[in-house]
């Protein structure tokens, strides 16, 4: 420990490492439920690359493992320590390096808050897409490590589809750059794509080139109530069927609406069973707000609303955003799945996840990227209670499971962690995991990154 502590000191600043045990333990884990969290020996803040690069020859030489971090808002247990380990934590590396209007790109650091890169490149006309619910405080390198994605995915894609280019400080310290900061590109190994979605597995990503599209109009809600989860699936069957692209299509079930409605006074209605929010962004979403609202009239909705203007609209999507936070309050405790179907069988998943919930005698709320297929479960519990902690983890892996028979994944933009590492090789299967174990041993032969996490 000594000898670890005096090598990190030789090349950090002394506010960059942290060795105090109580601020140490604000490190140790993400918000995730069910996940072991480890006692790190060190948490280092670096302020440059070459801070980054010191830690890893410094892990590299001592056999020290290394767990990156982010805003620690995810939900897998990835960001979570291990005992002994160094914590390495990007969020002070926050600076925009440039925002090119013409090549429409952004290049950022990866402490960078998604908000806030947001909020500066529409100042520029410019729209970055990808927006977790937890967007005001989830960082662009957590981003990139779970391959988070959002409510606006169903027409502008997850964030995989944005990073252009990368540097990553790999294992040994050295530094690799990846891909480009053009619109074209195909020369060799996608090794950018690799690189996103691997929760800090293979390498610390320091920078980023992101690309940006054109800031669209502000966008328009029509929302529909529906007397069954059923019904509002199959609305949303019938609205992709037809080729509409709306910039969100978002469900939320009624155990949802009631939860938000208690926490925020929304006012949505209590009787519905769903709730189905269809938005477009289009110069004059008019046309699309009527077909659709036409679409969910002949699936069953029992009304009809749209917004008449976007202040109206954002109230709608306020009611959205709230959706996890007033199901964290239902109980003392969640478990909040994250589980991705095919949209014709999403009508299957909400039924069955409603049966999960009567069976083990649970409050288990839904709310949906629908136009995905992408099922937020989020099962309620009380951890103090032994056996009802017990039934919400044997429901979560049920969930999970459903998820695969409905020809699904396990994770449409969480990430695996710690949490669903045992359902990863059933997703897989023997020889795509041992080819991902391959992959791993390439970039981190020592085993140093983020261990315990993916596999």
């Amino acid at each position: 420990m000594d000898d670890l502590l005096a090598r990190l000191r030789s090349g950090l600043p002394s506010e960059v490492l942290l060795t105090d045990p109580d601020v140490m333990a604000s490190y140790a884990n993400d918000m995730a439920s069910f996940c072991a969290a480890g006692a790190p020996a060190a948490v280092v803040l670096p302020r440059t690359v070459e801070h980054v690069q010191h830690v890893m020859r410094t892990a590299t030489a001592l056999r020290v493992p290394v767990v990156p971090q982010g805003a620690r808002t995810g939900l897998s247990g990835a960001a979570n320590a291990s005992d002994g380990c160094i914590v390495l934590s990007l969020t002070k590396m926050d600076r925009i390096l440039e925002i090119n209007p013409v090549d429409r790109i952004a290049v950022v650091e990866p402490g960078v808050v998604n908000a806030t890169l947001s909020r500066a490149v529409g100042e520029l006309g410019l729209y970055y897409p990808p927006d977790p619910s937890s967007w005001e405080m989830c960082t662009i390198g957590g981003n990139i490590g779970t391959a988070s994605g959002g409510l606006c995915c169903v027409k502008y894609g997850v964030t995989a589809e944005y990073v252009l280019g990368l540097d990553v400080v790999l294992a040994d310290g050295r530094l690799l750059t990846t891909g480009r900061r053009t619109a074209k590109g195909v020369a060799g190994y996608d090794l950018t794509r690799l690189f996103v979605g691997s929760e800090g597995s293979l390498g610390i990503v320091v920078k980023a080139v992101l690309a940006l599209r054109p800031k669209p109009p502000r966008s328009l809600v029509v929302a529909a109530e529906f007397g069954s989860a059923a019904d509002a699936c199959d609305a949303v069957c019938r609205i992709m069927e037809r080729g509409h692209t709306p910039s969100l299509l978002e469900l939320m079930d009624r155990t949802t609406v009631r939860a938000v409605n208690a926490m925020a006074n929304m006012g949505l209605p209590d009787t519905t069973e769903a709730l189905l929010l269809a938005a477009f962004d289009t110069p004059d979403p008019a046309p699309d707000l009527a077909a659709v609202g036409d679409l969910c009239a002949a699936a069953g909705a029992t009304e009809v609303v749209p917004a008449e203007d976007p202040a109206e609209s954002e109230l709608l999507l306020k009611a959205r955003r709230l959706a996890l936070p007033a199901l964290e309050t239902v109980r003392s405790a969640t478990m909040i799945d994250d589980v991705c179907v095919p949209r014709s069988r999403l009508g299957a998943m909400l039924d069955g996840t409603a049966a999960i919930a009567d069976k083990h005698g649970l409050t288990i709320g839904v709310c949906a990227h629908a136009g995905d297929g992408n099922t937020h479960p989020v099962v309620c519990f009380d951890p103090a209670d032994p056996d009802e902690s017990r039934r919400a983890r044997t429901s979560f892996d049920e969930i999970m499971a459903l998820g695969l028979e409905l020809g699904g994944t396990i994770t449409g933009e969480h990430g695996v962690g710690v949490l669903k590492k045992e359902w990863l090789s059933r997703e897989l299967g023997p020889v795509g995991l041992e080819l991902q174990r391959g992959i791993k041993r390439t970039f981190d032969p020592l085993g140093l990154l983020n261990p315990g996490k993916l596999f």
